[in-house]
């Protein structure tokens, strides 16, 4: 499985479980939440490196924290795009962003372990 695979079922798992833990994630659909994860992938491969160069001195100030805003940045912007899926507000959408970044890191570090460790 490629790294982008590994990132889109992170991104989707995360929303559904998120949004079975808090109502204020509304989750529509099936289709919604498919669509989402793809346009938040696509967010992510274009949008968000060029919102990591505009706020360059502000991660640098924060020691790399301030990417967290720019994730949360980026689902806000990606749950603007689709419908069926609401995420209210920025806690929320920071909420999201961070534990998406967790469950990229696990899956991403489980392939890695598989693929250097054959058996």
């Amino acid at each position: 499985m490629t790294k982008l695979f590994l990132k889109y079922l992170s991104i989707i798992l995360t929303i559904y479980l998120l949004s079975l833990v808090f109502p204020t994630i509304w989750i529509g659909s099936i289709p919604a939440l498919l669509a989402m994860g793809l346009v938040l992938l696509i967010v992510n491969l274009i949008i968000k490196p060029i919102l990591l160069l505009i706020t360059l001195p502000l991660n640098l100030l924060t020691l790399g924290l301030f990417s967290l805003i720019v994730n949360a940045w980026t689902i806000m912007i990606a749950d603007s795009f689709v419908a069926n899926i609401h995420i209210d507000g920025f806690l929320y959408s920071l909420l999201t962003a961070f534990i998406i970044v967790c469950f990229n890191q696990v899956f991403i570090g489980m392939s890695i372990k598989k693929a250097s460790y054959p058996k």
